[in-house]
């Protein structure tokens, strides 16, 4: 795999290099033929005229004068500007004119010594010369101008064709060698250096896969971000990965706990019926009433719990529709109340009820939001002693706040975070109270389904305080 890895980008990057050698190589040649070929500047800028062209142009500045070689004043300009010099020649080789001449220049050249001149710099005269020529009086006169400036250059090269091909294949064929060498070395550590953190990150995500969660490095260099961001996502799993260790506890406890609290019910319906159907038996009917009140009772209480689990699942899977009517909260919150205190269980219980208005409408499932309050209201008291102080109060401002404070036990801290988690079942949970373990979460779901908020406060041996805006 690291291997496969590196070999592909290894490749991509010698190749890279290969071609852009190949298309350096073929651009400059052709760059150079167009020059050679059409004397179209491509090396040399437009501005800069090369010493050569300049010695060939130069003879329109020469004229006759009293039979006289002579140049004009601009050409004598274009050589001072140029740090130049010129002589003009018989076509013996004898100097007519000279302007600007170093001291030690030959009067006098031999058709050899004009061919050295051209060929070679003249240490003596410390210039750089350019033959040309031009017919003067009929006469077919030379000129030599000397350039003194250092940066005119000039070499001569003498090459056959065959040899100068044969030369550019060996040459090229070793250029190519050589630099995919370089490139093959340099490719090598560029590519260990950018694919050695990626067989990290990796090994890192097959970690992840084994749910190894306790990874941990370094962000630094070109992946610096990815490092950083595959450390946060190990986190993130990991704390998903204890939540949902929690949740399956928690999911463990509640199974066990309301599998025994549905057997209890169970088996007094069974123990009655069975009771009931024996011949041996024979019951009155005040006793056969008090049998099938306490089946009925226990049924009533198996199908609450049904329908707390339905209702959760459907909330959970937003698959609950709202039939939303016009209802007084005012009232709706009211009758919850009197109905809590006329069950002959809590008849004694203290709840307090208070509002600001007789009446504030809004639009909501009476039926859903009296379930989210009873379910509240009903885990303040079972939660709690007899002599517990519950008040109930309804205000409108910007939104309408419903709040259910009691003078209780408190909830532990610890215990907070999870009150409105499914299967939770708080720890002061008296052996009196059976049920699903799902009423404070269906009632956190009931209130969001409105778009509403619930939040709890609460200290031990102080109280608890709930807040719902709708």
């Amino acid at each position: 795999m690291k291997w496969k890895l590196t070999g592909r980008f290894l490749f991509s990057v010698v190749l890279i290099v290969i071609l852009v050698i190949i298309i350096n190589i073929v651009t400059f040649l052709t760059l150079f033929i167009v020059e050679s070929a059409f004397h179209i500047p491509v090396f040399h800028g437009e501005k800069t005229e090369s010493a050569e062209s300049f010695t060939r142009d130069f003879k329109k500045y020469i004229t006759m004068s009293n039979n006289n070689p002579v140049i004009s004043d601009k050409g004598k300009r274009e050589l001072i500007d140029r740090k130049a010099w010129i002589q003009i020649l018989d076509e013996n080789g004898k100097e007519l004119y000279g302007y600007r001449l170093p001291k030690a220049i030959k009067k006098k050249y031999t058709p050899l010594d004009i061919v050295n001149a051209y060929k070679y710099v003249e240490e003596d005269i410390y210039a750089t010369v350019f033959v040309s020529g031009k017919e003067l009086n009929h006469h077919n006169n030379s000129y030599l101008i000397g350039f003194e400036s250092p940066y005119v250059k000039k070499i001569t090269w003498t090459y056959d064709s065959r040899d100068l091909m044969h030369n550019f294949k060996i040459g090229s064929i070793l250029l190519l060698l050589i630099d995919g060498l370089i490139a093959l070395l340099i490719g090598y550590f560029f590519s260990k250096r950018l694919t050695q953190p990626l067989y990290t990150l990796i090994n890192g995500i097959q970690r992840l896969a084994n749910k190894e969660y306790n990874l941990n490095y370094e962000p630094e260099g070109v992946y610096k971000d990815v490092f950083y961001n595959v450390n946060h996502l190990s986190y993130q799993l990991k704390a998903i990965e204890k939540e949902r260790e929690k949740l399956d506890k928690m999911k463990e406890e509640w199974v066990g706990n309301i599998s025994h609290d549905i057997k209890t019910p169970l088996a007094s319906i069974q123990g009655y019926a069975e009771m009931m159907k024996d011949k041996e038996y024979d019951f009155s009917i005040k006793e056969m009433r008090e049998y099938a009140e306490i089946i009925e009772r226990k049924s009533l209480y198996l199908k609450d719990v049904v329908e707390d689990l339905n209702l959760s699942i459907r909330l959970k899977n937003e698959k609950l529709s709202l039939n939303k009517t016009k209802t007084n909260l005012v009232e709706l919150l009211r009758s919850i109340v009197i109905d809590i205190l006329n069950d002959a269980k809590y008849s004694t219980r203290h709840i307090d009820f208070q509002y600001t208005e007789e009446k504030i409408d809004m639009e909501v499932d009476e039926l859903l939001i009296r379930r989210a309050i009873n379910n509240l209201i009903y885990n303040a008291i079972v939660h709690n002693d007899e002599n517990i102080q519950i008040t109930v109060s309804i205000e409108k401002k910007e939104r309408v706040h419903i709040i259910i404070k009691d003078n209780g036990r408190g909830i532990k801290k610890k215990e907070l975070d999870y009150i409105f988690d499914r299967y939770y079942r708080g720890t002061n949970t008296g052996e009196s109270h059976k049920g699903s373990g799902l009423g404070m979460a269906i009632a956190n779901d009931i209130i969001r389904t409105h778009n509403g908020e619930i939040t709890i406060d609460s200290m031990v041996d102080y109280g608890t305080t709930i807040e719902i805006q709708l």
